[in-house]
């Protein structure tokens, strides 16, 4: 988290972006976005731009119904221009999109890694895709799941990726606790839904998508970027976590926005679990000293 400077060490602050807009089926219209949204966020000093899940390709099965004549060519010739412009704003990219395997295989979603110098460094690809193949319609029927945790480093902090249904499972981000991830980004498409449908969902996000993302935030001490598309009817808006687990910072709902924050590892916030984490890691499930007491092994009465 520091760097050498004449001799002595300073700590290095990282300038986020987190990113919102109307994820569309067209390639082309959610390019615009993302240019539009790298731009402002170099103009406002920032050092990454996190965009949300399929922000580029758009997400099959909500977007639009299936990968029949897909614009592969397309996307690719637009992922370039996202990655040609990272490297003029000096500006890394986490980006959303669809992510094409050979054959009969179904495309991952993914979220690549751009680095400032417009090269690809790494891809996370969803790991717990929703849905089961011939039951309700989900992920599974349009994507194959991904298998491996993606670690980087930008500025000397260490992040971390998710993807929206990632977020039900807890391990995936203990595991990314144990290799010293500082901060994740938890990219969400959230929308594109009835009116109908967004008030069966509405507590998903507004309650337990925001209290899950505090929880493991201040239960692993990190920061989490979460963004969303706006498309309506979204069931939630973009923020971002501080390691405490309260909310820095939000951006409305529904509305085309950059949120810029501040990670400064400087700065120390409140961290219950900090005292035993580490022994709670390796199975040890106790704090202090255990005793050897009759009464204590005794269960069964009062």
């Amino acid at each position: 988290m520091t760097r050498p400077r004449n001799g002595e060490e300073f700590a290095v602050k990282l300038k986020i972006a987190t990113c919102q807009f109307p994820v569309s089926r067209d390639i082309e219209r959610n390019c615009k976005y993302v240019v539009r949204q790298m731009k402002y966020a170099s103009e406002q000093g920032a050092h990454l731009a996190h965009f949300s899940e399929t922000c580029l390709g758009g997400y099959v099965g909500v977007d639009l119904p299936s990968f029949d004549h897909y614009d592969w060519d397309l996307l690719r010739q637009c992922t370039e221009t996202v990655a040609d412009l990272s490297r003029k704003l000096k500006l890394w990219v986490i980006l959303g999109s669809n992510h094409r395997l050979t054959g009969r295989h179904k495309p991952h979603n993914s979220l690549y890694v751009i680095n400032d110098r417009g090269s690809v460094v790494d891809r996370y690809d969803k790991m717990f895709c929703t849905g089961k193949v011939g039951s309700t319609p989900g992920d599974l029927d349009f994507y194959s799941p991904g298998s491996r945790l993606v670690t980087f480093e930008v500025r000397g902090i260490k992040c971390g990726l998710q993807i929206c249904h990632d977020f039900r499972y807890q391990e995936l981000y203990r595991e990314y606790k144990k290799r010293g991830v500082e901060l994740v980004f938890h990219s969400y498409h959230n929308g594109g839904m009835t009116p109908r449908k967004k008030e069966q969902y509405r507590d998903i996000w507004g309650i337990m998508v925001a209290a899950t993302m505090q929880t493991y935030a201040a239960n692993n001490y990190m920061w989490i970027s979460v963004n969303n598309t706006t498309r309506r009817e979204s069931s939630g808006s973009s923020f971002v976590v501080r390691p405490d687990g309260l909310i820095d910072g939000r951006l409305p709902l529904h509305r085309t926005g950059v949120l810029v924050s501040t990670i400064d590892p400087r700065k120390k916030f409140y961290d219950a679990s900090e005292a035993w984490r580490g022994r709670a890691m390796k199975g040890v499930y106790h704090s202090g000293t255990l005793v050897r007491d009759r009464r204590s092994a005794d269960r069964t009465s009062f």
